[in-house]
């Protein structure tokens, strides 16, 4: 086995288990149960779809896929970011909560 059919198969197996990640963690953002699990499995999706357009870039032997994961990695992180505090926002508004210092 060349090197070259190594690294092609190996990007394949990559390719696949990312799939199996993102549709697991789909299964997280369905199921729930609360806010926060929700936010962390949007994240995770977001994590394993920049793996998934590395291993792609490295498959397809195209380096502009990788720009569409770098771009794609900014938007997700500053949406993760407005997620978390619309959270932190919200469970601040319920009664009971406490004021930090």
């Amino acid at each position: 086995m060349t090197m070259a059919q190594l690294l092609n198969h190996a990007a394949q197996a990559t390719l696949i288990l990312l799939l199996v990640g993102i549709f697991l963690a789909g299964i997280r953002l369905v199921k729930g149960p609360d806010p926060a699990d929700r936010i962390m499995a949007l994240d995770l999706i977001s994590v394993l779809i920049v793996g998934f357009l590395a291993a792609l870039s490295v498959y397809t032997r195209q380096s502009a896929v990788l720009d569409v994961a770098i771009a794609y990695a900014l938007v997700a992180f500053l949406g993760t970011v407005a997620l978390a505090r619309w959270l932190e926002r919200r469970a601040a508004k319920q009664p009971g909560a406490r004021e930090e210092p």
